[in-house]
């Protein structure tokens, strides 16, 4: 029968890799939304720029006029587009909850592997304050895109996240 300090600290366990998976999930959806963000910015620019380059401006072929008129369009359009989509909305908050999630990983990891050591009073202390956090983080109910998720979880399986440390310790175990 399990004891349950060795109960709580595979819980620290469990938490600690959603925690991982979640974290993985909003650093790769904090790239994404910033270079959405910086297309929008950049694109237009480079659009109204193209369309009002005076060789371009000053041509009488027929191709050159649509292609510098749809230029002009598509610069004054994609901000409203993006503006609409309110794709910044969320930024600051994705960013703080990563940081957030990633922090929490590694409170959990620490709780499994050393405050489980402890008294199992401290050690129940310890995790109820991590866990306090992670339902303060969880509060926003934020959600990052499934294809996101399924690219997270596909990294960290890969083993960009596992420790070489991790890996010399298994090795080690395994002779």
């Amino acid at each position: 029968m399990k004891t349950k300090s060795s109960q709580l600290a595979h819980e620290c366990k469990r938490l600690s890799e959603s925690c991982l998976y979640t974290s993985t999930s909003f650093f790769m959806w904090l790239k994404y939304l910033r270079a959405i963000k910086t297309l929008f910015i950049v694109l237009p620019l480079i659009l109204g720029s193209f369309a009002s380059w005076k060789l371009l401006t000053t041509s009488d072929v027929e191709a050159v006029k649509v292609l510098t008129a749809v230029c002009s369009f598509l610069a004054g359009l994609l901000p409203s587009i993006y503006s609409a989509l309110k794709w910044d909305q969320n930024l600051d908050t994705v960013s703080r909850l990563a940081a957030e999630f990633k922090n929490l990983q590694d409170g959990f990891r620490q709780a499994a592997l050393i405050s489980s050591r402890k008294p199992f009073g401290e050690f129940e202390a310890d995790f109820k304050q991590l866990f306090a956090r992670l339902e303060e983080a969880r509060k926003p109910s934020l959600t990052p895109p499934e294809w996101i998720f399924k690219r997270a979880q596909a990294k960290v399986k890969s083993g960009d996240y596992t420790f070489d440390v991790d890996i010399e310790e298994e090795i080690v175990s395994a002779v």
